[in-house]
């Protein structure tokens, strides 16, 4: 697909400081829910894997959705690609809300593509790279006169430079990073204007992840490519992204540009997941206690109050709000680029008091 004066991605990058370019894909009050067994007391359980989520992504910009396993990330990145359907809310494409019909989907998935975790396992290893590489093309437009000059692009773009020394390979022959710039590739090849990354270099080893990251950073700077990349690794998040998303049980809790969500964490989750890094400083790292509750059971008050340090401490008491904490559930964040924690401890002031209109002070 050749581009034109009105392609989408010629959109200027939203900058980090929360700049005016308008989402290109946003999740607005987006909810799943699974059928879980049964509840305790009798009656099915139902499990919240994503329980009101609000997130934009700008064109041009690239936001890390981060969090412990288990969280919700995948379920949401799932929902943002077409893959899961909600159950409640809506997501929206261009501000338009998304369709469910087989059509509409084609012609989505064609615009917003899928980077997998597993390059191994997402790879046919009966096909050559130019096969797989090939395969979304064919699906979406059939075989073409220049799909052969499209899959030698795709290949370029994604680094595996000439084209021409990897066409006729297959997976085995591969490292595992040339394997994840295959699946790269792959994306690139229908020209889509954003990627969903699930946990992009999880299975790589240290010495590529680097230059799978500089992959992505290039490919927004030079195509306007938009991306959400879902991580458990906040040192990824650091690197790659405009801003950060942290969830928790299916919530979003913290949200702001990286330097705002990393360099000065709010949330006493965003703390912990920081404080276990290697380079996190001279503090002691903080080990929550117990595992995330299971979404079956979601607490009440705040979802994170039966692991939270500062409530355990008996900070949140002196600040006045542990009472907060326990019964009333904080504000479900908007999604814009404004820097907003769904937290009663970070709301309050250093005399205990809420101050009024801060998001998360319920």
């Amino acid at each position: 697909m050749s581009t034109t004066e009105t392609d989408p991605r010629d959109a200027p990058r939203a900058s980090g400081d929360g700049g005016e370019a308008e989402p290109i894909l946003s999740a607005r009050g987006v909810e799943v829910a699974f059928d879980a067994g049964f509840a305790p007391g009798g009656g099915k359980g139902t499990a919240r894997a994503v329980d009101g989520v609000n997130l934009d992504v700008s064109s041009g910009e690239i936001v890390a959705l981060v969090g412990e396993s288990g969280c919700g990330k995948t379920t949401l990145a799932r929902v943002l690609l077409g893959l899961e359907r909600p159950t409640g809310g809506v997501v929206l494409f261009e501000g338009r809300s998304m369709r469910y019909g087989s059509r509409d989907l084609r012609s989505y998935r064609r615009r917003v593509q899928l980077v997998q975790q597993d390059p191994t396992g997402s790879l046919n290893p009966r096909r050559t790279v130019y096969e797989s590489v090939a395969e979304g093309l064919r699906i979406h437009e059939g075989t073409t006169a220049d799909e052969a000059e499209q899959v030698a692009g795709a290949l370029s773009r994604a680094g595996l430079r000439p084209p021409e020394r990897f066409l006729s390979r297959y997976p085995h022959e591969l490292s595992g990073g040339q394997r994840q710039r295959v699946v790269i590739a792959g994306a690139l090849v229908l020209d889509p204007e954003v990627l969903v990354a699930d946990e992009p270099v999880a299975s790589l080893d240290a010495s590529v992840r680097g230059e799978i990251l500089r992959l992505l950073l290039d490919l927004r700077d030079e195509l306007g490519l938009s991306a959400l990349v879902a991580t458990h690794d906040l040192g990824l998040a650091w690197n790659i992204a405009d801003r950060v998303a942290v969830m928790y049980l299916g919530r979003v809790v913290e949200l702001g540009t990286v330097e705002e969500v990393l360099a000065e964490p709010a949330h006493p989750y965003t703390r912990a997941l920081l404080s276990v890094l290697p380079d996190a400083g001279d503090g002691e790292p903080v080990v929550l206690a117990g595992e995330p509750p299971d979404p079956k059971q979601v607490p009440t008050g705040c979802r994170f109050h039966p692991r939270c340090p500062v409530l355990a401490s008996g900070e949140a008491a002196r600040a006045g709000v542990a009472d907060l904490c326990r019964t009333v559930d904080p504000t479900v964040l908007e999604g814009g680029a404004e820097r907003r924690v769904a937290c009663h401890w970070a709301a309050a002031d250093a005399t205990g008091r809420v101050r009024p209109g801060v998001p998360g002070s319920g």
